[in-house]
């Protein structure tokens, strides 16, 4: 059952875009971990701006396409801390792995095939 509608995760990918922007304030982020937040804000509000659902401007990417790049993405981010070498900074390694699952699971909850605009 998808519980989260295209409208729904439209406003939950402009939060993402937030809290990308304020972790490295937030969070007390610096150098390469701050940077991937500040990397990942602009991203992130591209796909958004340019996915075909209720949120996109552009509409050149598919609404299921959106939801691949998330399925990637979210593993990705769980991983990172890992493979760029700052797992030893426990706030930064908690923080992208906490953001990791949690892409996980609205990506498990969405509904991809739901009407688009």
């Amino acid at each position: 059952m998808k519980l989260i509608s295209p409208r729904t995760h439209g406003y939950l990918d402009f939060l993402t875009v937030i809290l990308f922007l304020l972790a490295p304030t937030l969070f007390g982020l610096n150098q390469l971990p701050a940077l991937l937040a500040y990397s990942l804000a602009v991203v992130h509000l591209i796909v958004t701006l340019t996915s075909d659902f209720p949120f996109g401007i552009v509409k050149i990417i598919p609404f299921p396409i959106h939801g691949w790049i998330e399925r990637i993405v979210g593993p990705t981010l769980v991983a990172v801390p890992f493979i760029l070498g700052f797992a030893a900074d426990e706030i930064a390694c908690n923080f992208y792995i906490a953001v990791g699952v949690v892409i996980i699971a609205v990506g498990l909850l969405t509904d991809y095939q739901g009407k688009s605009s």
